[in-house]
């Protein structure tokens, strides 16, 4: 793994939604891609996440994408290859997050459903989406700590 540093995190982060991509696509691109991995198909593979599991009141699509990202570079693909790295990344993402934020879920959050036409008018009025840059942020963040700790070992 390369050592990142913040502020190319961030950089990515902020182009990303300037392009119009929502939390668990920009997440995982952040993370990917300053590693040195592209794929349009992670991006793909995210949209789904995005809004709490499409707008389920799921898990938080920042958190998903760092799932997704850590998955990336972790992960096997060969059965027979130990989960453990993947596994502890992941399960340490979900705790720094929780702690950072007090909930994993979409709509805990963001306090609306955004399934719901009344939650969507919300997010838009009350301008959520400035809350939605902070956890993929601190998402994308944790994520490369942890790659970078992971690299160390």
């Amino acid at each position: 793994m390369k050592n990142i540093n913040n502020n190319e995190i961030q950089t990515v982060v902020k182009n990303n939604l300037k392009k119009g991509m929502y939390c668990a696509e920009t997440t995982v691109i952040a993370i990917t891609e300053t590693q040195g991995v592209e794929s349009k198909l992670l991006t793909k593979a995210a949209t789904a996440f995005c809004s709490g599991m499409s707008g389920t009141c799921g898990t938080c699509g920042a958190l998903t994408g760092g799932i997704m990202g850590l998955s990336a570079l972790l992960g096997r693909d060969d059965p027979n290859d130990s989960v453990e790295d993947a596994y502890q990344a992941t399960t340490r993402l979900v705790h720094e997050f929780e702690n950072a934020f007090g909930s994993k879920n979409c709509h805990e959050l963001l306090g609306c459903d955004l399934g719901t036409s009344e939650g969507q008018t919300r997010f838009m009025k009350d301008k959520l989406h400035q809350r939605c840059v902070t956890y993929i942020s601190k998402s994308a963040e944790i994520a490369n700590t942890i790659l970078t700790d992971n690299k160390s070992r």
